[in-house]
């Protein structure tokens, strides 16, 4: 990867004429089954524009709580976009509940926000959501003539949690977003996807909100790589994720039991006795860095996480923690 970024041929993404974001873009458009692509740099972005490109000012999307583009992006639609967010709560299974949300469909009077777009997370928490749901995602957002939005940071850990092709994914939604960084291991960057007219406006709106780079495709080739040679060995990371799980269910003070592990992310309970603040500093101690912020504990495994690591956790974890 770091080769590909070294010998990437240059050009200016703002003039459009950064060869390798270009051949990035295209590649990324037709192995997804889409009009056109824009390499943005973050989810965070490539989310923010695709809802700016769906919906004008007054408008709203309905979401999850739980939705990354909710709850964990600063309320950059409502305050970049002037895009009302209408959360549902989610259900065991990471899925919404189509009653639920048709009932938080608006009516067409002007006392209410204009509801335009679904937007789904798959996965979301680790969860996969199923193709059987997507299709019947699809079919309901035709009926209500809403359009229907993926984000799609963590889907190709769906698509190999599900063994199918990521197209079986791709092909219900009208725009998705992927991102090249997290499993895949590109260092930045996303690509959102959609049809010519929504991402030429996504563009403009990319360059409004600063997000014009010059020569870009030293990122975007590293995007390509990780597209074209990353995602095959996504099912190690799943296979570590429940190793570590069965692991962490030896030691004194730590479950995740509640959870199911699908895809490469470990929740993990933390009994009230557990010192965090002391685990964590012990653990830094060993230059092993995790975080104390929550109640619990997420961990994530990923291309840099090997076996072995794992092992090393466990060890000092049962050191500090019998």
């Amino acid at each position: 990867m770091k080769k590909a970024m070294f010998d990437a041929e240059l050009g200016d993404d703002v003039y459009g004429d950064d060869p390798t974001v270009n051949a990035l873009e295209v590649y990324a458009a037709k192995r997804h089954g889409f009009e056109a692509a824009l390499f943005s740099s973050s989810g965070t972005q490539a989310n923010l524009l695709a809802l700016m490109a769906h919906c004008e000012r007054g408008d709203e999307y309905l979401c999850g709580q739980n939705a990354h583009n909710y709850k964990y992006e600063a309320g950059g639609a409502a305050v970049l976009g002037s895009i009302q967010p209408q959360p549902i709560e989610n259900e065991a299974d990471g899925s919404l509940c189509f009653n639920k949300l048709s009932s938080a469909i608006k009516a067409d009077d002007f006392h209410f926000a204009r509801t335009k777009v679904l937007s789904l997370e798959n996965t979301i928490g680790g969860k996969v959501l199923s193709l059987d749901y997507l299709k019947q995602a699809q079919e309901f957002c035709q009926q209500n003539q809403l359009i229907l939005h993926l984000d799609g940071a963590r889907v190709y850990n769906a698509a190999t949690a599900l063994k199918v092709d990521i197209k079986e994914i791709s092909q219900h939604f009208d725009s998705m977003t992927v991102c090249l960084s997290k499993g895949l291991g590109a260092p930045i960057g996303s690509v959102l996807l959609g049809n010519k007219t929504f991402i030429a406006k996504a563009r403009r709106i990319r360059k409004m909100l600063g997000g014009g780079m010059r020569q870009a495709g030293i990122l975007a080739a590293a995007g390509q790589f990780a597209l074209m040679n990353n995602v095959e060995r996504l099912i190690e990371d799943h296979d570590n994720a429940g190793y570590l799980a069965r692991e962490i269910n030896g030691i004194s003070g730590l479950s995740t039991e509640a959870y199911k592990v699908e895809t490469n992310i470990v929740y993990v309970d933390v009994a009230a006795h557990v010192d965090m603040n002391f685990v964590t500093q012990s653990l830094a101690d060993q230059g092993i860095l995790i975080t104390s912020a929550y109640i619990g504990m997420r961990l994530v495994t990923h291309k840099d996480i090997t076996r072995e690591d794992i092992d090393t956790l466990i060890t000092h974890l049962k050191k500090y923690l019998t």
